[in-house]
Formats: structure tokens, C-alpha cells, sequence
């Protein structure tokens, strides 16, 4: 199952390129850039990759990105991640940035995409991944933040397809950012929100009815509300689930008491996603394993979440189907 988990073509759409910044990485960047860590070793950094909620890993994350400097920096954390991703047949990624990580260091927005944006060429180049570009706004910012940062994404709205809202969720609505994504919608940006994993099931409400979002990032909290799950299996509004993050966050005990399973069996358009991949302990193959294993998932299962996300990707429609006919191929090829 493990090998059939690997080789099964896949999308990921909930994937922050700064959680991609492995220790090993982070150390050489550091030394490039002449930057002081707090860690005296790689094996000491992947020792505080202990959180006990989201904001104690939204700490270390940002911390991290401090040695996130140059436009290099950025294209070799990317393709990092596109050669993890190219050995676990991922065929499309969907990835999110933060800008204001790095514009409140007085890095310049450009070096960030720039970085960002050649790499991912190259990965659909050399290793024929295909992507979109997603800008986050950091919700723990103030709303006239959120919009200095959609004003310097505009040059660039060619090639970014949405944006997004991550960070700290209690205390941060939805709703504190609608009238940017009313702006961002008129920009002619896609939307999509965290929402619903600290976040009450009325968080996920917001994003769809105010941010008008075309995707529930996370959203594992709407088993709360059966209208809500009423409302997402009818729409088939997709959900990016983030196994692996939600255990190391303690939004599930265990990964045998995960909900994946049971959203969906109720129907809803559930995918399986690394979220930051370096600090919490896998990337995509991992996740699914990680499902497959305590949650007793058959191929089949596997196979349904694999074709989901490429349902769920923003790509276009010949895109997608001919995507799902490698994965329907393959599924007939390797299923026992």
C-alpha cells in the first residue's frame, strides 16, 4: 500500500512553501546570509519542532524565515520542495505564500516571487510539475495590511490564480478581511480560507458566504454542524485536509481519531495535503500513509482522494480530466 500511496499521481493544494524549510536548509541559508540561529545544530532545530498549539509553531515557523533573504534563497527553498515532490508523483501543486513574512523584514515582494516563481517553472520544466501560485494574507495583521499586500501581488495577478488567509485564526474572523477580498475578487483573484481548524464551524460559514471562497482550507471542524456538512457535500466544496499538521497541533489526539474517514463517507470533497511539511514530520506520500494506516483506507478510498484533488485544483477542465485519466490508468494498473 505504501508504494501504491507514492506512485499514485496526486495534487497538493494546501502547501506553505516557507513550512518546506528542512533544518538542513536552513542552516546553509543562514551561513549564506551571515544570519544568527538560535540553534546550535540541525539535530537541536528538529528538537524544537515540538509545538502544542498553532501559535507555538506559528513562533518557530516565522522565525525561521529570517534566513530568507535573497531572491535565491527563495528559488532553492522552492525547488527543494519540487524535487521532494517530483519522487512522490505529485503532477500539480497549488502553493501559498507570505509575503508579509517577508515585506516586514524589508524584503522586497518582488525578490520573494521571483524566487518563488522561477523555481516553479523550472519544476514544470525539468520535472513536469504543473502549479499555481497562491498569496496568503496573515490574519493576525491588521485588514489595511492585508491590502498593502494585495496592491503589490497586483503586477503580478497573471500568474498568481488566489489568494488565501492563514495564521492565527482564534480571535481572527473571516469577516475581518472581506471587503479585501471583495477587492481581490473584482481583481479578478480566486479565494480560498483557513478555516475550521482551531476555528468554530462558523469561521468556515464566513469564508464561504462573505470571502466567497472556492475552497475550505483545513475545514475539519464542520462535523460540528450537520447543516454545514449538508451545505459542503451538495457544493462540493473541497476541503484541504492536513493529516499530519492536525496530530502535531493537537487538533486531533491521534491520527486514529482523525475525521478524515468520516467526512468522507459523508460525501464531501476531502483531499490530503503536507502543510508545512518540514516541521511537521511528512510531506504528501506521508500523509496519505499516515491516513491509510490507522484509518483502514482500501485502495479505493486512496484513489478517491487522490482524484479529488485534482477536482479541487484550480486548474482548467481538459487539464484536470486528462490528469484523472493518468490516475484512473494507474488505479486500474496497480489496485489489488
Amino acid at each position: 500500500m505504501d508504494n501504491f500511496i507514492v506512485g499514485l499521481p496526486k495534487a497538493e493544494l494546501h502547501l506553505h512553501i516557507e513550512g518546506t524549510l528542512e533544518p538542513e536548509l536552513m542552516f546553509t541559508l543562514a551561513e549564506r546570509n551571515k544570519i544568527k540561529l538560535p540553534f546550535h545544530s540541525i539535530s537541536e532545530a528538529k528538537q524544537a519542532y515540538n509545538f502544542n498549539n498553532l501559535q507555538s509553531f506559528l513562533d518557530i515557523y516565522y522565525q525561521g524565515s529570517n534566513v530568507l533573504q535573497q531572491e535565491q534563497d527563495f528559488y532553492d527553498l522552492t525547488w527543494a520542495y519540487l524535487q521532494k515532490a517530483a519522487t512522490q508523483n505529485v503532477k500539480h501543486t497549488e502553493i501559498f505564500f507570505d509575503p508579509q513574512s517577508h515585506t516586514e523584514r524589508g524584503i522586497a515582494f518582488e525578490t520573494v516571487y521571483q524566487g518563488i516563481y522561477r523555481a516553479l517553472q523550472a519544476g514544470q520544466k525539468e520535472l513536469g510539475i504543473s502549479f499555481q501560485l497562491i498569496v496568503c494574507f496573515l490574519r493576525h495583521l491588521s485588514a489595511a495590511e492585508a491590502l498593502k499586500t494585495l496592491e503589490m501581488a497586483l503586477p503580478y495577478k497573471e500568474t498568481i490564480i488566489a489568494v488565501g488567509l492563514d495564521s492565527s485564526e482564534q480571535g481572527n474572523p473571516p469577516a475581518k478581511f472581506q471587503a479585501i477580498f471583495d477587492r481581490a475578487r473584482k481583481e479578478g483573484f480566486l479565494t480560498v480560507a483557513h478555516a475550521g481548524e482551531e476555528g468554530a464551524p462558523a469561521y468556515i460559514w464566513e469564508a464561504i458566504n462573505l470571502l466567497h471562497v472556492s475552497r475550505i482550507d483545513h475545514g475539519v471542524r464542520s462535523i460540528e454542524d450537520q447543516d454545514l456538512i449538508k451545505y459542503l457535500a451538495e457544493q462540493q466544496i473541497p476541503l484541504t485536509v492536513c493529516p499530519l499538521s492536525n496530530i502535531k497541533l493537537k487538533v486531533f489526539e491521534t491520527i486514529e481519531k482523525h475525521n478524515l474517514k468520516q467526512l468522507l463517507d459523508l460525501g464531501l470533497c476531502v483531499t490530503v495535503n503536507s502543510d508545512d511539511p518540514a516541521y511537521f514530520g511528512g510531506y504528501i506520500a506521508e500523509n496519505y500513509q499516515a491516513v491509510q494506516d490507522a484509518l483502514n483506507l482500501n485502495q479505493t478510498e486512496i484513489y478517491q482522494l487522490a482524484k479529488n484533488s485534482f477536482q479541487a485544483s484550480f486548474l482548467q477542465l481538459e487539464t484536470k480530466q486528462s490528469l484523472i485519466t493518468e490516475l484512473d490508468h494507474y488505479y486500474q494498473i496497480n489496485s489489488n
